[in-house]
């Protein structure tokens, strides 16, 4: 790529996803841009999505899908900026794909790809990327931010803000998007850990024994509910039911969880019918894994034949089972987290442009941003969507 120059038409800072992206969109405009990243590499959340295999859209994208202070912001980069339109990009690449399950999209070879893809598109587009280059101060004077790095300075009349959010530190990730926000009079929504394993209490001690125990579930918080699988762990629960709730989830909220999802009311009270010698541990192990089956079996306290217990004591079973309640004492914190929900506030933002409405130049996109997607894909649409909003909005 070009040689860094010391001033240009947009510096852009991560380059991640969002950053990757939004730097080649803005490129193919003719944009002198410059994206800097404090890694060594570019691309280290990408290549390590999916399994290695990057779950990079998904085809059920829609706003509902997304969690905000303001449900409405995603809708219009979302509705300008889809996931077919990033497929087509992944198809004029020729990376094979295949769909997972619910909309998810993968490559079948590897994350690389993308990565690749992306990086070509930025040299199409004439950008100059600079790794290993943390932005050591950033200042605004005479229209223009000026970005400081090690040994070189540049200037520009735009700055693209696309770092992130703290998820994942090991990875290099940092609130930096939030301190520069503040430091420019934007407001933050308070960053918390999302898409995150939950930990659980004394009280449900027994149930971390079950650690590598999985089945599929519906898990609820409030008003919210994900069919997938849950997984117990040695800390607490997993798994792709319980990282979706766990967006949802606040201190204090009880997740309750639907153990038989496809039985009907009163499918315990017929099971004695058919099966009066059964007991209610043969009856679980028939539709959940044994140790599963033997561990809610002994809570209930059941013993003995179906025969023996009435009606209602069935009844009563059979409602337990079918809204378990479990009040979690956290989470794992942002070392576990896939994304971060919170960041900066949309009200400070266009969602048109993604630019700031008290500093114009300035752009926030991706995970920095208060718009947080559900596990599957949702948030690299998301950085898609943020980028190419901002790219066509930066200043020719």
């Amino acid at each position: 790529m070009a040689s860094s120059p010391r001033s240009c038409d947009a510096i852009i800072v991560g380059a991640g996803a969002a950053g990757l992206l939004c730097a080649a969109e803005a490129g193919k405009r003719g944009l002198r841009v410059l994206l800097l990243d404090h890694a060594d590499q570019p691309g280290k959340k990408i290549l390590i999505s999916g399994g290695g295999r990057c779950n990079f859209t998904n085809l059920r994208t829609a706003p509902e899908s997304y969690l905000s202070e303001n449900p409405h912001f995603a809708k219009s980069a979302l509705s300008r900026y889809g996931p077919h339109d990033f497929l087509d990009l992944v198809e004029r690449h020729g990376i094979a794909w295949h769909e997972k399950t619910l909309g998810q999209l993968f490559c079948d070879g590897s994350a690389r790809q993308i990565v690749a893809m992306l990086l070509a598109e930025c040299e199409a587009g004439n950008v100059t990327l600079r790794c290993s280059a943390p932005a050591r101060a950033i200042s605004h004077a005479d229209g223009l931010f000026h970005v400081e790095c090690d040994g070189f300075s540049a200037a520009s009349r735009a700055l693209v803000v696309a770092t992130g959010g703290p998820s994942i530190p090991k990875m290099g990730a940092t609130g930096f998007a939030y301190d520069l926000a503040r430091q420019f009079g934007l407001k933050v929504v308070q960053p918390r850990p999302a898409l995150v394993p939950l930990t659980l209490s004394r009280a449900d001690a027994l149930f971390t024994e079950l650690a590598g125990v999985s089945a599929e579930v519906i898990a609820r918080c409030g008003k919210t509910a994900f069919r997938e699988a849950a997984l117990f762990t040695h800390r607490g629960l997993s798994g792709p039911a319980i990282l979706q709730i766990s967006s949802y989830w606040k201190r204090g909220d009880e997740v309750r969880i639907d153990f038989l999802p496809d039985r009907e009311q009163d499918w315990l009270v017929q099971a004695k019918r058919d099966h009066p010698g059964a007991t209610l541990r043969s009856i679980l192990r028939d539709a959940l894994p044994d140790r599963l089956a033997s561990v809610l079996d002994g809570r209930l306290g059941l013993a003995g034949p179906l025969s023996s217990h009435s009606d209602p004591r069935l009844r009563d079973a059979a409602a337990a089972l079918a809204d378990w309640r479990f009040c979690p004492d956290g989470s794992e914190g942002f070392a576990k987290a896939e994304v971060t929900a919170g960041g900066v506030s949309t009200a400070e933002l266009s969602s048109r442009t993604m630019e700031a409405r008290k500093m114009p130049g300035l752009y926030f996109i991706g995970e920095a941003v208060d718009v947080t997607g559900w596990l599957g894909g949702y948030n690299f649409q998301w950085a898609w969507a943020s980028a190419v909003a901002a790219a066509q909005a930066l200043p020719g």
